[in-house]
Formats: C-alpha cells, structure tokens, sequence
C-alpha cells in the first residue's frame, strides 16, 4: 500500500530542499514530520509561516507547549507526542509535568483549563464543552486568547493528521505511553 513518504533532501524538490536546508540549520536536524510534509512545498511554507506566527499570540512557550501536548494526546499522534515531549523538557517542564498536561490533570489550575479546553476542541470537532469555556474566561483569557487557541489547536492537528497518516519513524525520544492510549 503506497503511503506519504519521508524525503531525503535528495529526493525533495528544489523549494522543500531549501527549506529543510532552513529547518536544519535552525533547529541542527530535519525532524521526520517536516521531511513528510515536504512532499507539499506549498503545505510546508505554509505550515512553518502559520506555526512560526502562532509564537506571537496569547500564550507564551510553556503554555504553547501544554497545548501541542494535549492535542497530540487527544489525536492519538504517538510522533508529536515524543517530539513535543522532548521540546516541553527543554523548555523546563519535567516528564511527570508532560504526562499531567496530557492526561488533563496538571496542579496549574491555568494550564489545566488550557489543556482540557483544547482536547476538549478536538473532541468535539470545535463544539467545546460550554463549562471550560466559561472557565478559560473566568481564569482571565480573553476572546484573542480563545482564537489562539484555536490557531494551536488546528497547527498541531494538522502535523498529527500528517504523522498518523504517515506513521514516520520517531526521530526523538519516544513519549511515555499512558495506559488508555492506542496510538499509531
């Protein structure tokens, strides 16, 4: 069965080449998902424009991260899950941390509304549960931060969407599994 393919920079067209040139010298590798979603030049400038924007919205990187987590759970995407684990630590957030912003139950009580609102999005295929709505606004988020995070939920569903579709090889180290998940 033909699926969507990991690029070497040898096999992608010129344009993905220069942007995985890019990627690499930014973050020092070319992470598999990106090498996936190469096969679409347009989809891979798109996506790094879309996602790069996303760091000037309402949450800082910590918070951004929770989200990634959550969604990554809530898709069932075992790729992002592993390398948003491995950016969440080095942005200072233990192991125990990532396993409670996944599970939706971290003792923030702020990251825990975010976390639970955006799997709560997922889920509901944007029809959020009305309660942590009213309670992402009683902790003190606005309608921009409610925006944004919808602009972090669909950036990290659309790399699950790529990652469960491609099943690439997990190029940092592989997330803890929590017990219910079925990940592919």
């Amino acid at each position: 069965m033909k699926k969507l393919s990991v690029l070497t920079k040898e096999q992608a067209s010129e344009q993905s080449r220069q942007i995985f040139e890019g990627i690499e010298k930014a973050i020092g590798m070319l992470p598999n998902i990106y090498a996936v979603i190469g096969n679409s030049v347009n989809a891979l400038g798109s996506y790094l424009t879309f996602s790069e924007a996303q760091k000037n919205g309402s949450f800082n990187a910590k918070e951004r991260e929770a989200v990634f987590l959550a969604v990554s759970e809530e898709n069932g995407c075992f790729y992002c899950l592993s390398a948003h684990t491995a950016i969440a630590k080095m942005s200072g957030i233990s192991e125990e941390e990532t396993i409670q912003l996944r599970s939706g139950n971290h003792g923030d009580r702020k990251l825990n509304i975010l976390t639970n609102l955006a799997k709560s999005i997922v889920a509901n295929r944007g029809k959020a549960d009305e309660g942590l709505v009213q309670s992402f606004y009683q902790a003190g988020y606005d309608e921009k931060a409610l925006v944004d995070l919808v602009a972090l939920v669909v950036d990290k569903t659309f790399t699950n969407y790529i990652g469960r579709l491609a099943k690439p090889e997990i190029d940092f180290p592989k997330a803890q599994s929590l017990a219910k998940d079925v990940l592919a």
